[in-house]
């Protein structure tokens, strides 16, 4: 899987997000993009909680959880990472999991279209208003 940071194309390995809510974040990205999730990590000393994702082509995300993080608004255009995007290999592959993620309450902050620079894509706010590219 290709992810994309801020549309510049990258194998991350792994990218890593804090989030307050690990169960959401993890059943979001195993439902949507097929990951595989590990058990878990669990510090006990800092009570630090994370999970591994893996995708089919070795692309893994951690997720994180520690107590007491500021969790600062995310306005759709803002200095700092934009999105994440997934490759999911067809037009009509980002139009059925676009139109899929919004039947599932997603808000679709653009598309699906082609864009000026070529690429097919949509992108949506995901769980804690973090935004996901979806693309050939």
């Amino acid at each position: 899987m290709i992810v994309s940071v801020n549309f510049l194309f990258v194998r991350i390995a792994p990218f890593a997000l804090y989030v307050n809510n690990l169960e959401e974040a993890r059943n979001f990205f195993v439902k949507y993009f097929d990951a595989k999730s590990n058990d878990g990590y669990h510090n006990f000393q800092t009570d630090f909680r994370s999970y591994f994702l893996s995708f089919d082509d070795d692309t893994r995300i951690e997720i994180m959880n520690k107590p007491e993080m500021s969790d600062c608004p995310k306005e759709l255009t803002r200095t700092g990472y934009a999105h994440i995007a997934f490759s999911v290999g067809s037009k009509e592959k980002v139009d059925a999991l676009t139109a899929e993620l919004r039947a599932d309450g997603y808000k679709v902050v653009s598309g699906p279209r082609k864009t000026g620079d070529g690429y097919y894509e949509s992108c949506i706010v995901a769980f804690e208003d973090n935004q996901i590219e979806i693309t050939v």
